[in-house]
């Protein structure tokens, strides 16, 4: 079940992914070779002491998980696609990481991610954060009022096919608000017209997450977090937390 959220409410979940955006700029901005994933989320750690703020991924124990996520920060580099926990892997040059990050503030949540290369990024690796960029925006531009749940999967869908990339299996966005994940599921295909109607006060994160030679699959790290592509292809993965509103998509991560 999921409740739309007042303007006020908005508002507050707007402070909490203020919180996430600050991060998220600090950690492409900190990242580089020679640093651990671990030192990554140190920073996050850190910045979100600062806001007041605690973390919604910390601890956070789904069912499907065999233990509780143990950072404040995914931490995913090269061919994993999302969850990936921070450890003592040493980022390399021409790494791709993506970054996945999430606050509560106040008793309010935000959530969002993003994709950056270490130090020289290979052209392959760029059309890939690009394309992703271009998928999130495409499906924050269908979210508006009169649309449904179906147009933001096409949009998404129809850039990252038509760009010759895949979609990670099963996996979407989410509501949020309260707590990091509630209803609805929000996917990353569909058609257009299908699926719940959007309403203002609705609010999401949506999150493509594509993967570079066009497959879908993925398997399971010994972990039981990370996500990696299946063929060892490269990933990226991009997010922002949005709130639906009379007037469009208005992002509360940017």
């Amino acid at each position: 079940m999921f409740a739309l959220k007042t303007e006020a409410q908005v508002e507050a979940m707007a402070a909490a992914g203020a919180v996430v955006a600050d991060t998220l700029r600090t950690l492409a901005t900190e990242a580089a070779e020679g640093h651990t994933t671990a030192d990554l989320d140190r920073i996050a750690a850190e910045i979100l002491a600062a806001h007041g703020a605690t973390s919604p991924f910390l601890d956070y124990h789904p069912r499907w998980a065999s233990s509780p996520f143990p950072a404040v920060l995914c931490v995913s580099v090269n061919d994993a696609v999302v969850h990936g926990i921070p450890d003592g892997t040493v980022l390399a040059d021409g790494d791709l990481v993506s970054v996945d990050f999430g606050a509560t503030l106040n008793g309010w949540c935000g959530d969002a991610a993003r994709s950056f290369v270490i130090g020289t990024p290979r052209p392959a690796d760029a059309a890939l954060i690009e394309a992703t960029d271009a998928a999130l925006a495409a499906g924050i531009a269908a979210a508006r009022p009169g649309n449904t749940l179906g147009d933001i999967g096409h949009a998404i869908a129809t850039v990252a096919r038509e760009a010759g990339y895949g979609l990670l299996a099963n996996h979407g966005g989410h509501g949020i608000g309260r707590t990091m994940h509630e209803a609805p599921h929000v996917p990353n295909s569909g058609r257009p017209g299908e699926g719940m109607a959007l309403q203002p006060g609705l609010v999401i994160a949506i999150e493509p997450m594509l993967i570079a030679d066009g497959t879908t699959g993925y398997v399971h790290d010994p972990d039981g977090w990370t996500l990696r592509s299946a063929t060892g292809a490269r990933a990226a993965h991009s997010e922002h937390t949005v709130a639906v509103t009379t007037a469009g998509a208005r992002i509360l991560t940017r």
